[in-house]
């Protein structure tokens, strides 16, 4: 009954989400959003991409990357070359950048997720390290000056996209795929003796949100004109991270409203470049004292959703680890 409604409260919430892109496109049609804004939104759009990608890796399955930055480049630089350089579509660009990354995210994968804790956090560092410097030394793709792209990521796309990477990732978090993947989180140990092939699941996960991630990198490549390896660095992995975090582990809900937030925080402290990390630094600070299990915690925004008794009196339990 709880699994029901909480389904329901799910499709509810991307049919309003579907109203409110669509008002959005409305406005950015008739110019009634400046620039500004219109870049905000896209920023934000991004981030949430890249947040609830994470989430399926560190989130669901448990596992501490903090080099997924590295994918965002791989996307970013692959779809790049799809327009700029073969001339192809920017929907094929999407594909190309999305499939990169999880190819990429294969190869990291398979050798490092028998690691564990901090072990994989410094491998997942280290891909990402390597994948800056590769790019870095490429004079095909621009080197160290960077390349330039040609602004081609709309909102008709990007809303698609983080709709597509949403219920994808809900699907999968839901599915018996998705319970394996929070069984490793819980206990590993008891997972693999319940005979979960775990490190197959991390593999997948990380392969999925490594695509999504790529999918992110090719939005982000075709908005902001110019790509270059300095925006790849680690710092970006670990905003990323921030995201994940700030939004609570485990809730995706949690993650796309952090996305949200720190984006509008980080966005509008431009205006003051001289304390803008240090105001940034001190509502993190804040945040995770009064909220240290993150936003929301472990559960989800459609666990607050009523509708309707439930067959126990028309007490609602909810449980804390049940994602949308």
């Amino acid at each position: 009954m709880n699994i029901l409604k909480q389904a329901k409260g799910f499709w509810v919430s991307i049919a309003i989400a579907v109203v409110f892109g669509v008002v959005v496109q409305f406005l950015i049609t008739g110019e009634l959003l400046n620039i500004f804004y219109t870049n905000t939104l896209f920023f934000i759009g991004i981030n949430i991409i890249l947040a609830v990608s994470l989430h399926l890796i560190i989130g669901i399955t448990g596992q501490f990357s903090i080099g997924h930055a590295g994918f965002l480049a791989v996307g970013a630089y692959a779809s790049a070359i799809i327009t700029m350089k073969l001339g192809l579509p920017f929907s094929l660009a999407i594909l190309v950048g999305g499939l990169s990354a999880a190819f990429a995210g294969m190869l990291i994968g398979i050798p490092t997720l028998r690691l564990k804790g901090d072990y994989l956090a410094i491998a997942t560092l280290g891909f990402g390290e390597i994948v800056r410097i590769v790019f870095l030394n490429i004079d095909y793709v621009g080197g160290a000056s960077g390349m330039t792209v040609s602004q081609q990521t709309t909102w008709p796309w990007l809303f698609a996209g983080i709709l597509v990477t949403i219920i994808v990732i809900r699907n999968f978090t839901n599915s018996t795929h998705g319970r394996a993947c929070i069984s490793i989180r819980e206990n590993e140990v008891a997972a693999d003796a319940m005979g979960i092939n775990t490190t197959f699941y991390k593999v997948i996960a990380f392969v999925i949100g490594s695509f999504f991630a790529g999918v992110a990198g090719a939005f982000y490549a075709h908005n902001f004109y110019i790509i270059q390896p300095t925006n790849f660095g680690f710092l970006k992995s670990f905003d990323i991270l921030i995201l994940v975090v700030l939004g609570g582990l485990g809730s995706m809900s949690g993650a796309v409203i952090s996305a949200i937030f720190l984006t509008i925080v980080s966005t509008f402290l431009q205006s003051y470049p001289e304390v803008r990390m240090i105001l940034y630094s001190l509502i993190l600070i804040i945040v995770m004292i009064y909220r240290p299990q993150g936003l929301l915690g472990t559960r989800e925004l459609t666990s607050f959703m009523k509708f309707g008794k439930s067959s126990k009196g028309g007490v609602d339990n909810d449980n804390k680890h049940t994602v949308a």
